[in-house]
């Protein structure tokens, strides 16, 4: 595993006045989103000798950070009090905006100088307008959306596709190292959930064609392990594609991103699409399937078993 620093972690609980008198050779951070993904990034940098508040609604989470010294706070403003940056993994804008601007919200304790990221997936106009915003205080911000899984997280390897001005940027980035093996810097605030938005958009589309493909062969009498073998020998082959057959033929489901999940980041892509003025149809037919998908109750599932509702097509 990478490390910032060097040192073992403390057992006891950091006091509050420890906290006030960090910087940003030592920040203090402030996380909220202590799911799959949020909950391992938040062990990474525990085990990287970082000082966390946390807060969330799962209670399980919260206390496996406090246990490994982390202090819980009840509100986004006073983790933001005592936070030199603050970090979000949460699922949508609507979120985000709420524990920015809600009462007692973020936007209410932010610190001059201080730093919020958000590592969701989430709408540009609204990244820009909270950055304008927490500008307007003197604080930062950086999209900084991800790839990989819940395990690259745990040992600070995941994909960062981060944004911001770049001073704002170089301010976070040792921290973001201990985080990613990749790390991205796309320009402007934004340009990380634009770039991640283009990505869903692409691996989500392809995934559900290949899982169509896979109907269609079923339906037909072909044999899906041998349409697998040739099309995997030609340029068709990729990771997505390796998913797929994975539910289809094996009956595997091994992606880890639900089809609930998918249908959000693609209506977020539509949107994106009709806010820089051009019209996304295959974008529209993608987000019909996943919500028919998820209409017929198969939303929690992940995305490779779409299959199953086109194989009943």
């Amino acid at each position: 595993m990478k490390s910032l620093r060097q040192g073992s972690r403390r057992s006891a609980k950091p006091n509050w006045k420890e906290f006030k008198e960090s910087d940003m050779t030592k920040p203090v951070i402030g996380f909220i989103g202590l799911g799959l993904m949020g909950g391992n990034m938040a062990e990474c940098l525990q085990n990287n000798s970082f000082d966390l508040v946390v807060m969330g609604r799962n209670k399980e989470a919260v206390a496996a950070t406090v246990n490994r010294s982390a202090v819980e706070v009840t509100t986004p403003r006073e983790l933001a009090e005592n936070s030199d940056i603050v970090m979000l993994c949460v699922t949508t804008s609507d979120v985000v905006e709420s524990l920015i601007y809600g009462d007692d919200g973020i936007l209410a304790g932010i610190k001059d100088g201080a730093v919020v990221i958000d590592f969701g997936t989430s709408i540009p106009a609204s990244t820009r307008k909270i950055g304008a915003d927490l500008a307007a205080k003197g604080a930062g911000m950086i999209d900084a959306p991800l790839g990989r899984t819940p395990a690259h997280a745990k040992d600070g390897l995941l994909n960062i596709m981060a944004a911001g001005d770049m001073a704002t940027y170089e301010k976070v980035k040792p921290v973001l190292d201990v985080l990613g093996e990749n790390v991205f810097h796309l320009g402007e605030l934004g340009a990380g959930h634009v770039t991640k938005l283009i990505n869903n958009f692409m691996g989500m589309t392809t995934a559900c064609t290949m899982s169509q493909a896979f109907a269609v062969a079923e339906r037909s009498g072909v044999n899906k392990q041998q349409l697998f073998d040739i099309m995997s020998a030609g340029p068709s082959n990729s990771p997505f594609m390796q998913f797929c057959k994975n539910y289809a033929v094996d009956g595997v489901s091994d992606l880890g991103f639900s089809i609930n999940n998918a249908k959000k980041d693609l209506g977020y892509f539509l949107k994106l699409a009709e806010d820089v003025g051009t019209r996304a149809e295959i974008a529209e037919g993608t987000a019909n399937n996943l919500q028919a998908a998820a209409d017929a109750g198969m939303g929690d599932g992940n995305v490779p078993e779409i299959f199953d509702y086109f194989a009943k097509l």
